[in-house]
Protein backbone atom coordinates (compact mmCIF):
# COMPACT_ATOMS: atom_id res chain seq x y z
CA UNK A 1 0.00 0.00 0.00
CA UNK A 2 1.55 3.12 -0.95
CA UNK A 3 1.52 6.17 1.41
CA UNK A 4 2.95 9.73 -0.25
CA UNK A 5 3.32 12.68 2.28
CA UNK A 6 3.55 16.29 0.44
CA UNK A 7 5.14 17.95 3.51
CA UNK A 8 7.56 20.76 4.66
CA UNK A 9 10.20 20.51 7.24
CA UNK A 10 8.89 23.48 9.46
CA UNK A 11 5.41 22.84 9.07
CA UNK A 12 3.48 22.28 12.06
CA UNK A 13 0.85 20.11 10.76
CA UNK A 14 3.48 18.16 8.49
CA UNK A 15 5.13 17.42 11.55
CA UNK A 16 1.37 16.15 12.88
CA UNK A 17 1.17 13.77 10.28
CA UNK A 18 4.72 12.71 10.71
CA UNK A 19 4.62 11.51 14.39
CA UNK A 20 1.73 9.54 13.32
CA UNK A 21 3.42 7.92 10.52
CA UNK A 22 6.39 6.97 12.94
CA UNK A 23 4.05 5.90 16.14
CA UNK A 24 3.13 3.31 13.44
CA UNK A 25 6.43 2.68 11.96
CA UNK A 26 4.85 3.00 8.30
CA UNK A 27 6.82 3.16 5.39
CA UNK A 28 6.18 6.34 3.21
CA UNK A 29 7.69 8.54 0.17
CA UNK A 30 7.92 12.11 0.72
CA UNK A 31 7.86 14.69 -1.89
CA UNK A 32 9.23 18.17 0.13
CA UNK A 33 7.79 21.40 -0.89
CA UNK A 34 9.63 24.37 0.31
CA UNK A 35 6.42 26.37 1.39
CA UNK A 36 8.55 29.71 2.13
CA UNK A 37 9.86 29.81 -1.61
CA UNK A 38 5.96 29.26 -3.32
CA UNK A 39 6.22 25.76 -4.06
CA UNK A 40 2.80 24.93 -2.66
CA UNK A 41 1.29 27.62 -5.40
CA UNK A 42 2.62 24.86 -8.46
CA UNK A 43 -0.20 24.49 -10.14
CA UNK A 44 -0.10 20.77 -10.71
CA UNK A 45 -0.08 20.47 -6.41
CA UNK A 46 -3.48 22.80 -6.27
CA UNK A 47 -4.65 19.69 -8.08
CA UNK A 48 -4.00 18.39 -5.31
CA UNK A 49 -4.04 20.39 -2.54
CA UNK A 50 -6.72 23.39 -4.07
CA UNK A 51 -5.98 25.19 -0.37
CA UNK A 52 -1.98 25.46 -1.53
CA UNK A 53 -1.24 23.89 2.20
CA UNK A 54 0.98 20.84 3.34
CA UNK A 55 0.25 18.17 4.23
CA UNK A 56 -1.40 16.76 1.75
CA UNK A 57 -1.57 12.44 1.73
CA UNK A 58 -1.93 10.14 -1.15
CA UNK A 59 -2.89 6.21 -0.65
CA UNK A 60 -2.78 4.08 -3.10
CA UNK A 61 -3.99 6.93 -5.60
CA UNK A 62 -6.49 8.64 -3.18
CA UNK A 63 -5.73 12.08 -1.92
CA UNK A 64 -6.51 12.63 1.64
CA UNK A 65 -6.26 16.23 2.68
CA UNK A 66 -5.92 18.32 6.43
CA UNK A 67 -3.77 17.20 8.80
CA UNK A 68 -6.09 15.63 11.86
CA UNK A 69 -8.15 14.46 9.00
CA UNK A 70 -4.84 12.65 7.66
CA UNK A 71 -4.49 11.49 11.07
CA UNK A 72 -7.61 10.31 12.07
CA UNK A 73 -7.45 8.18 8.60
CA UNK A 74 -4.00 6.48 9.30
CA UNK A 75 -5.26 5.63 12.62
CA UNK A 76 -8.44 4.01 10.88
CA UNK A 77 -6.56 2.63 7.93
CA UNK A 78 -3.59 0.97 10.23
CA UNK A 79 -5.16 0.09 13.45
CA UNK A 80 -2.02 -1.34 14.79
CA UNK A 81 -0.67 0.83 17.44
CA UNK A 82 -4.10 2.94 17.74
CA UNK A 83 -3.48 6.38 19.00
CA UNK A 84 -6.65 6.84 19.65
CA UNK A 85 -8.69 6.04 23.11
CA UNK A 86 -10.52 3.00 23.38
CA UNK A 87 -12.97 4.69 26.06
CA UNK A 88 -15.68 6.77 24.30
CA UNK A 89 -14.79 10.00 26.93
CA UNK A 90 -11.19 9.82 26.78
CA UNK A 91 -11.66 9.61 22.67
CA UNK A 92 -14.06 12.54 22.96
CA UNK A 93 -11.53 14.57 25.23
CA UNK A 94 -8.87 13.50 22.17
CA UNK A 95 -11.33 15.33 19.88
CA UNK A 96 -11.60 18.44 21.89
CA UNK A 97 -7.49 18.80 22.20
CA UNK A 98 -7.42 17.83 18.35
CA UNK A 99 -10.37 20.35 17.44
CA UNK A 100 -8.77 22.96 19.44
CA UNK A 101 -5.41 22.90 17.27
CA UNK A 102 -7.33 22.94 13.87
CA UNK A 103 -9.59 25.93 15.46
CA UNK A 104 -7.30 28.25 17.73
CA UNK A 105 -4.05 26.75 18.30
CA UNK A 106 -2.73 26.86 14.47
CA UNK A 107 -4.71 29.67 13.84
CA UNK A 108 -2.39 31.47 16.42
CA UNK A 109 0.75 29.61 15.67
CA UNK A 110 0.95 31.45 12.07
CA UNK A 111 1.78 35.08 13.36
CA UNK A 112 3.56 34.30 16.21
CA UNK A 113 6.15 32.45 13.96
CA UNK A 114 5.74 34.78 11.12
CA UNK A 115 6.71 38.09 13.20
CA UNK A 116 9.46 35.70 15.61
CA UNK A 117 11.36 34.57 12.58
CA UNK A 118 9.91 34.26 8.74
CA UNK A 119 9.79 37.46 8.11
CA UNK A 120 13.13 38.48 8.26
CA UNK A 121 13.62 35.43 6.00
CA UNK A 122 11.09 37.14 3.68
CA UNK A 123 12.41 40.94 3.86
CA UNK A 124 15.56 39.93 2.69
CA UNK A 125 13.59 39.95 -0.52
CA UNK A 126 13.24 42.88 -3.35
CA UNK A 127 9.99 45.00 -2.19
CA UNK A 128 8.50 43.05 -5.17
CA UNK A 129 9.13 39.55 -4.53
CA UNK A 130 8.05 40.37 -0.78
CA UNK A 131 4.58 41.29 -3.01
CA UNK A 132 4.49 38.62 -5.05
CA UNK A 133 5.18 36.02 -1.93
CA UNK A 134 1.76 38.05 0.17
CA UNK A 135 -0.20 37.95 -3.26
CA UNK A 136 0.67 34.03 -4.24
CA UNK A 137 -1.91 33.31 -1.01
CA UNK A 138 -5.11 32.42 -2.74
CA UNK A 139 -7.10 33.59 0.73
CA UNK A 140 -7.69 37.23 1.06
CA UNK A 141 -8.41 37.27 4.70
CA UNK A 142 -4.90 35.37 5.47
CA UNK A 143 -3.09 37.61 2.72
CA UNK A 144 -3.74 40.64 4.41
CA UNK A 145 -2.96 39.34 7.87
CA UNK A 146 0.36 38.23 6.30
CA UNK A 147 0.79 41.67 5.07
CA UNK A 148 0.70 42.87 8.31
CA UNK A 149 3.33 40.29 9.77
CA UNK A 150 5.61 40.81 7.88
CA UNK A 151 5.42 45.09 7.67
CA UNK A 152 4.54 45.19 11.10
CA UNK A 153 5.98 42.63 13.00
CA UNK A 154 4.89 42.30 16.56
CA UNK A 155 3.08 45.62 16.43
CA UNK A 156 0.40 43.79 13.79
CA UNK A 157 -2.85 44.18 15.36
CA UNK A 158 -3.09 39.89 16.16
CA UNK A 159 0.21 39.44 16.84
CA UNK A 160 -0.68 39.88 20.44
CA UNK A 161 -4.26 38.31 20.83
CA UNK A 162 -2.33 34.96 19.44
CA UNK A 163 0.18 34.96 21.88
CA UNK A 164 -1.86 35.61 24.84
CA UNK A 165 -3.54 32.72 23.40
CA UNK A 166 -0.83 30.39 23.61
CA UNK A 167 0.04 31.78 27.35
CA UNK A 168 -3.17 30.32 28.66
CA UNK A 169 -2.98 27.28 26.25
CA UNK A 170 -0.46 26.30 28.25
CA UNK A 171 -2.09 26.78 31.62
CA UNK A 172 -4.67 24.58 30.35
CA UNK A 173 -2.30 21.59 29.36
CA UNK A 174 -0.76 21.67 32.60
CA UNK A 175 -4.05 21.69 34.38
CA UNK A 176 -5.18 18.62 32.51
CA UNK A 177 -1.61 16.77 32.97
CA UNK A 178 -1.96 17.09 37.00
CA UNK A 179 -4.73 14.82 36.29
CA UNK A 180 -2.94 12.33 33.78
CA UNK A 181 0.15 11.81 32.24
CA UNK A 182 -1.32 12.24 28.61
CA UNK A 183 -3.36 14.61 27.52
CA UNK A 184 -6.42 11.82 26.99
CA UNK A 185 -5.69 9.91 30.00
CA UNK A 186 -3.12 7.27 30.48
CA UNK A 187 -2.14 6.57 26.95
CA UNK A 188 -0.51 8.59 24.39
CA UNK A 189 -3.04 9.48 21.57
CA UNK A 190 -3.40 12.15 18.43
CA UNK A 191 -4.07 14.84 21.00
CA UNK A 192 -0.51 14.73 22.09
CA UNK A 193 0.87 14.08 18.65
CA UNK A 194 -1.12 17.03 17.88
CA UNK A 195 -0.03 19.51 20.24
CA UNK A 196 3.71 18.51 20.12
CA UNK A 197 4.74 20.79 17.21
CA UNK A 198 3.45 23.88 18.35
CA UNK A 199 5.32 23.50 21.66
CA UNK A 200 7.86 22.20 19.98
CA UNK A 201 7.90 25.69 17.66
CA UNK A 202 7.59 27.63 20.63
CA UNK A 203 10.65 25.66 22.12
CA UNK A 204 12.74 25.95 18.62
CA UNK A 205 12.03 29.70 19.05
CA UNK A 206 13.89 30.08 22.50
CA UNK A 207 10.24 30.56 24.13
CA UNK A 208 10.57 27.46 26.49
CA UNK A 209 10.76 29.85 29.32
CA UNK A 210 6.80 30.26 28.77
CA UNK A 211 6.25 26.89 30.82
CA UNK A 212 9.14 26.86 33.09
CA UNK A 213 6.38 27.62 35.90
CA UNK A 214 4.19 24.45 34.69
CA UNK A 215 5.78 21.72 35.83
CA UNK A 216 3.11 18.83 34.71
CA UNK A 217 3.68 20.30 31.00
CA UNK A 218 7.20 20.57 31.59
CA UNK A 219 7.49 16.84 32.04
CA UNK A 220 4.56 15.54 29.44
CA UNK A 221 7.06 17.56 27.10
CA UNK A 222 10.12 15.47 28.37
CA UNK A 223 8.07 12.06 27.81
CA UNK A 224 6.89 13.67 24.62
CA UNK A 225 10.99 14.37 23.58
CA UNK A 226 11.81 10.76 24.54
CA UNK A 227 9.56 8.75 22.07
CA UNK A 228 11.40 7.47 19.25
CA UNK A 229 9.17 9.33 17.06
CA UNK A 230 10.02 12.61 18.07
CA UNK A 231 13.28 13.18 16.49
CA UNK A 232 12.15 11.69 13.06
CA UNK A 233 9.23 13.41 12.76
CA UNK A 234 9.93 17.02 14.14
CA UNK A 235 13.69 17.13 12.71
CA UNK A 236 14.61 14.80 10.21
CA UNK A 237 12.66 16.97 7.34
CA UNK A 238 13.60 20.56 8.67
CA UNK A 239 16.83 22.39 6.86
CA UNK A 240 19.47 22.71 9.75
CA UNK A 241 19.96 25.95 7.79
CA UNK A 242 15.96 26.67 8.48
CA UNK A 243 16.08 25.36 11.94
CA UNK A 244 18.98 27.81 13.34
CA UNK A 245 17.47 30.84 11.56
CA UNK A 246 14.55 30.52 13.38
CA UNK A 247 16.34 29.86 16.56
CA UNK A 248 18.54 32.52 16.70
CA UNK A 249 15.57 34.84 15.48
CA UNK A 250 13.12 33.60 17.82
CA UNK A 251 15.58 34.41 20.90
CA UNK A 252 16.11 38.03 19.14
CA UNK A 253 12.54 38.44 19.34
CA UNK A 254 11.94 36.80 22.73
CA UNK A 255 12.29 40.19 24.89
CA UNK A 256 9.31 42.03 22.73
CA UNK A 257 7.39 38.40 23.10
CA UNK A 258 8.20 38.78 26.78
CA UNK A 259 6.76 42.33 27.23
CA UNK A 260 3.49 41.50 25.75
CA UNK A 261 2.80 38.51 27.92
CA UNK A 262 3.80 40.78 31.12
CA UNK A 263 1.60 43.04 29.86
CA UNK A 264 -1.70 40.80 29.78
Amino acid sequence: MALELYHHGSSVCAAKVRLVLEEKGLNWQGHYLDILAGEQFDPAYLKLNPKAVVPTLVHDGKVIRESTVICEYLDDVFPETPLRPADPVARATMRIWTKLVDEEVHPSVRPVTYVSTHRHTIMKRSPDEVEEHINSDPHPVWRERKRGWIHQGFAAPDVQVAIRFFAKLLEDMDTTLARSPWLAGDSYSLADGALTPYLNRLDMLGFSDMWSDLPNLTQWFDRVRARPSFEPALFKYLPESLRADMTANGRAAWPEFKKILAAA
